[in-house]
């Protein structure tokens, strides 16, 4: 099965939006793109798409690094049994996991906690619970690369990251640095990438729901 056939069944079923598959792998791709720029000459040891929906942009970044493997987390069980079928139809079981968990659990289980040196997400959700739902998968030193929408991403007149997004004082008490310089690509995909500093304190992220009702910033 092709990657293109696996998205239209995806979005048939309502994991993501409508449009032309062509766009919606483009904008994938274009972050994808996006990822490798960031990332230098590097590849990551190990990824992770959080709440990754129909797949993108996990599988497009799986397509991308063939020799790398990843895990795709939704808690969604529809779509992670969508999913599992699908890596398996597309020859990627032996490296890429399908996990059907809430991010603030799965970020709790050794087989997950501290072990990625990359973690993507693409509308998952608002900044401040992208970032405490994140963290407690990242090895210190890794990187979270975030989707953002071009228009509110930046400070007025600077290619900054805008504090009303990522907050530098909450970012600090989950151990990231301040966000690099928003990216943008010829198509229009445009990313915020931040570093964890330090591993995760225990503390981080609260319990399931927490973060959403309760956001740090």
């Amino acid at each position: 099965m092709l990657l293109d056939e696996v998205l239209r069944q995806a979005q048939d079923l309502g994991f993501f939006g409508p449009g032309e598959i062509r766009r919606h792998r483009e904008h994938a791709g274009a972050f994808v793109a996006l990822v490798r720029q960031v990332l230098g000459q590097e590849d990551p040891e190990r990824f992770l798409d959080l709440g990754t929906g129909g797949g993108l942009p996990g599988l497009v970044l799986a397509e991308a690094l063939p020799g790398t493997p990843g895990t795709l987390l939704d808690s969604q069980h529809r779509r992670t049994t969508f999913l599992e079928q699908a890596v398996a139809e597309l020859g990627w079981a032996d490296r890429i996991a399908v996990v059907n968990a809430r991010a603030e659990d799965a970020a709790r289980d050794p087989a997950h906690r501290g072990r990625y040196s990359l973690v993507v997400a693409r509308s998952f959700a608002a900044p401040a619970v992208t970032a405490e739902c994140a963290v407690g998968f990242l090895s210190p030193g890794a990187r979270l690369i975030v989707s953002e929408p071009p228009g509110d991403a930046t400070a007025p007149g600077t290619n900054a990251p805008s504090p009303s997004r990522w907050d530098p004082a909450g970012l600090a008490q989950l151990g990231f640095d301040p966000p690099d310089a928003i990216v943008t690509s010829q198509s229009g995909a445009t990313i915020a990438t931040l570093t964890l500093r330090l591993a995760a304190a225990d503390r981080w992220p609260r319990r399931s729901g927490i973060p959403s009702k309760r956001p740090l910033w």
